[in-house]
């Protein structure tokens, strides 16, 4: 019994033993960085073709029948192929490029499967596959730049070179993951041809930069030579003036006796000199007492009575010219009134005259005959209003002829302007050598004109009142006659009668 058991116990461990090896036959891990190409029966993967004939199992186990199934890796590790590629630029310069191509099969399974079917049994001619594509697309795109853009633009030839192999790649299961142009060889020297200009401006720059910290420092060793020998002169102005100082003092100590005594002589001289001084005001006080100030009193006395004498004149001619002043407003007030009495009569007049033509014309509207004494009686008043008026300026001319002859003036001062300006009818142009000022005098001396001949009626005025002498009547006879023609109105200013 005991052995049976044995026997069935050591059955069961072979089973086991056998199932774990044959497991162990069956089970495929992926690496991380590999993929499992499984084939030998259908299986359809997500984004692949249906019926590809291979599964691909990555980061993961999977069970593999042996006999049945075929299990391979495809590496998914990074790769590195240099290029080495000859080229033509567009200028027709060939240059040679080197640079470094990383790249790796996709992660995704689209890029494994034709990876896979690409180089699953070339893996090690994948570098000098991606090597030709690039050399074809390099040689194209250089053929296309200029030498200054592929220097100066390094970044642009690597972007379109990776965008001209992507598609490619991408068919190839492959992803860049670096591109670098490492060095543009010149074998015609070109490039540095093109730098020369630069590597010249650059040695000048160099040379005048030399030259300047030259001069700078040529500059700054003088001026530290001069300092030096500023220090050096001050030094022995220090001590010349430090023995000067000890010369003097010496002479001062061998001077000191007699200047001590000459001192003392000074001092006597001073105190002599002040008391003549005093003296002087002494005596100058008392002339100032004596004679100054009773002749300053003297003439102050005489030059107030002379402001006071002077004062004096002065307020007799201003009381003088004010009574002048007085007496001309006066007289002027009265001929004032004269003249308002005679404009007042005047009005009177004319009214008088308005309403006689105003009587007459209502006398015609209501009967011929009725006109007709109507114009008797207004006749009648108007030759009574005309012996008033000549009796009422008779009387006004002996009172004051001035103020009569100032307002028949008056009344006709138009008339007389008139006759004055008819003088300059016939004058064409006339000239002012001083503009506004000449027209001014112009008529300055035109009004002056005017004045003189109110003065010379005045004068005939007066001869006319002396050579006329009274009547028994009190009236003139040579005079009256004058007077009654220069105070009768013109006929003109007579009121007219309408004869209708």
């Amino acid at each position: 019994m005991p052995m049976v058991v044995g026997v069935v116990a050591g059955v069961a461990v072979a089973a086991v033993l056998v199932l774990i090896g044959v497991f162990k036959m069956m089970w495929r891990v992926a690496e991380p960085n590999e993929a499992l190409i499984i084939s030998g029966s259908k299986h359809r993967t997500e984004g692949l073709e249906e019926g590809m004939g291979f599964r691909i199992v990555t980061g993961r186990g999977t069970l593999v029948l042996p006999g049945v199934q075929a299990v391979r890796k495809l590496s998914l590790d990074l790769n590195e192929t240099e290029l080495h590629v000859d080229c033509v630029t567009h200028q027709g310069i060939p240059l040679k490029v080197r640079g470094v191509v990383i790249f790796k099969v996709g992660d995704d399974f689209v890029s494994i499967a034709n990876a896979a079917r690409r180089f699953l049994d070339q893996q090690k001619l994948m570098a000098e596959r991606v090597h030709n594509v690039f050399a074809g697309h390099l040689r194209s795109i250089v053929g296309g730049l200029t030498v200054e853009d592929m220097i100066r633009d390094r970044e642009k030839l690597t972007g379109q070179t990776r965008a001209a192999c992507g598609t490619e790649m991408e068919k190839l299961g492959l992803i860049v993951d670096s591109l670098q142009i490492h060095e543009i060889e010149d074998p015609t020297g070109y490039i540095q041809n093109l730098a020369m200009p630069h590597a010249a401006a650059v040695q000048r720059d160099a040379r005048i930069a030399q030259a300047e910290a030259n001069r700078l420092a040529t500059e700054a060793e003088q001026q530290s030579f001069a300092r030096m020998a500023e220090a050096t002169r001050d030094s022995e102005i220090l001590q010349a003036g430090y023995q000067a100082e000890r010369d003097k003092a010496a002479a001062k100590a061998r001077q000191a006796g007699p200047l001590a005594e000459a001192g003392a002589r000074q001092e006597v001289v001073v105190q002599e000199t002040r008391v003549a001084e005093l003296e002087a005001h002494r005596r100058e006080q008392q002339l100032q007492a004596d004679v100054r100030k009773p002749a300053d009193a003297q003439a102050y006395e005489k030059r107030t009575l002379a402001e006071a004498e002077r004062d004096a004149r002065i307020s007799a001619a201003q009381a003088k010219a004010r009574e002048t002043e007085l007496a001309a407003a006066a007289e002027a007030t009265r001929v004032k009134t004269a003249a308002g009495a005679e404009a007042e009569a005047t009005r009177t007049r004319g009214t008088a005259g308005a309403a006689a033509t105003r009587a007459t014309g209502e006398a015609e509207a209501a009967a011929a005959q009725a006109r007709g004494l109507a114009e008797a009686e207004a006749v009648k008043a108007r030759g009574l209003a005309e012996a008033e008026a000549i009796k009422a300026r008779a009387a006004a001319l002996a009172e004051n002829q001035e103020a009569v002859v100032a307002q028949q003036l008056a009344e006709n001062w138009p008339e007389i302007v008139r006759a004055g300006a008819s003088a300059f009818g016939n004058v064409d142009n006339m000239v002012l050598l001083n503009g506004a000022e000449g027209m001014s005098e112009l008529f300055a001396k035109a009004l002056t004109m005017g004045g003189t001949g109110l003065g010379l009626a005045r004068q005939l005025l007066a001869s006319m009142n002396q050579e006329g002498s009274p009547d028994r009547n009190g009236r003139t006879t040579a005079g009256t006659s004058s007077l009654n023609g220069l105070a009768s109105p013109p006929p003109a200013q007579r009121v007219p009668v309408d004869e209708k």
